[in-house]
């Protein structure tokens, strides 16, 4: 692999990194369509190896804000989420499902946009991680449904125990890949090339997390939000 590549997917990493560090999701949105032109190795298992890393270092940093007990409902929805999203592929085009989900987080995020309010209690927080680990499984947006639930939450709150929620999430994900051969020696020695962009990211997040926990970080997770559900819709519609 070229120099000028590696330095083109730290660049293009350390971005989504900051996205992440800064409203608690938001890697994956910017990197993987990037990745894929760059250089399609990088995709999925390399990312999400790298992304492992940067959750961790979010819940570390953001620890006195994650609610543990909030995790056994979101996780356990998660669980039920994928093992009914991989069925639902066996029967329903993935394409089909990609309209359906970006239509629901459009019309969550008009509905949050007007004042609507979800409290966060154990059956949103299950039904939320059904939804966000049918997402991730079937179209590869499993972040909104999470952080639209916890929008109204404090930022540290937010990113904190989104991150622990991803740290179990995307290890899930990245044991099955390996269980089917898709992660392996070689897509870990990529992973290792992501990391630096992943630690720079994380580092910038710092300042811009602090910008947005100033009266705009709701705002910011609408905007990320919406902009998943456009990214679904455009690749399903091509």
């Amino acid at each position: 692999m070229s120099p000028l590549v590696l330095l083109l997917a730290s660049v293009v990493v350390a971005t989504g990194a900051t996205l992440q560090g800064s409203v608690g999701f938001g890697l994956g949105l910017f990197s993987v369509p990037i990745l894929l032109l760059i250089e399609p190795r990088f995709v999925p298992g390399p990312l999400l190896f790298a992304s492992i890393g940067l959750t961790i270092l979010l819940t570390h940093r953001e620890r006195r804000g994650v609610r543990v007990s909030d995790l056994k409902w979101s996780l356990s929805g998660r669980v039920l989420g994928i093992t009914v999203a991989a069925a639902a592929l066996v029967v329903v085009p993935a394409p089909r499902l990609a309209v359906f989900f970006g239509m629901l987080v459009l019309l969550a995020v008009g509905l949050s946009a007007t004042g609507l309010h979800v409290p966060v209690r154990p059956g949103t927080l299950f039904g939320a991680g059904i939804l966000s680990g049918f997402m991730g499984t079937t179209v590869s947006i499993g972040g909104p449904p999470m952080a639209l639930l916890y929008q109204r939450q404090p930022g540290a709150q937010i990113r904190g125990t989104l991150s622990a929620f991803f740290v179990v999430g995307v290890t899930l994900s990245l044991v099955a890949l390996h269980l089917v051969g898709r992660f392996g020696l070689e897509e870990f020695l990529l992973a290792l090339g992501l990391l630096p962009g992943i630690g720079i990211g994380f580092l910038l997040s710092r300042r811009t997390a602090a910008a947005l926990d100033v009266g705009y970080l709701r705002k910011a997770i609408l905007l990320v939000s919406a902009l998943s559900a456009v990214v679904v819709l455009v690749k399903a519609l091509l």
